[in-house]
């Protein structure tokens, strides 16, 4: 027997390789028609996900696309900080619902750790290789752990455009 889990790109991303074990958090969404799974690796972003569909107008689809587009600490504080243009910037979240999910969500986030210090790689290379990832049509979260990845393999990278480029492509394939 199959079941049909929808899940993040940062919990795919995160899956072990073909073949291996993973356990899932899961959260069931029954409705007249169908029943539906969506999956978590991690509970805390199974919980995030739980308070994102109490917003009015956040299904579980679009809470999951919303966690595919931050990852969780990031959609935290963003809402924490009403920070609408990092929200907006979210496929099928606009400038009304942005609002909404700071002002339906800030005070329902304590149990939330605070956001971790963003990651030590940065510079020019990297900014340019993360925005053409995203451009070709990659996540956010999937192209930011690609080039981590591929920083954290080859230190140098970080000020190489063309071999950051191909080597966060490597990785992210």
């Amino acid at each position: 027997m199959g079941y049909d889990v929808t899940i993040s790109v940062p919990t795919f991303t995160a899956m072990p390789s073909v073949g291996q074990e993973a356990s899932l958090h899961i959260y069931t969404k029954v409705a007249e028609d169908q029943i539906a799974l969506f999956g978590f690796l991690e509970s805390d972003e199974k919980k995030l996900f739980e308070r994102l569909i109490t917003v009015s107008g956040v299904g579980p689809k679009l809470a999951i696309g919303i966690l595919s587009g931050l990852s969780p600490e990031r959609t935290v504080q963003a809402i924490r900080g009403q920070d609408h243009a990092q929200l907006v910037r979210i496929p099928g979240v606009g400038k009304k619902l942005a609002e909404r999910l700071v002002v339906e969500l800030k005070d329902k986030l304590d149990d939330f750790a605070a956001a971790p210090v963003a990651s030590a790689v940065k510079g020019a290379a990297v900014d340019d290789v993360l925005s053409a990832l995203v451009n070709l049509g990659y996540h956010r979260p999937a192209a930011e752990k690609a080039i981590q990845l591929a920083v954290d393999e080859e230190k140098t990278l970080a000020a190489d455009f063309d071999g950051l480029f191909r080597g966060a492509l490597k990785v992210i394939r």
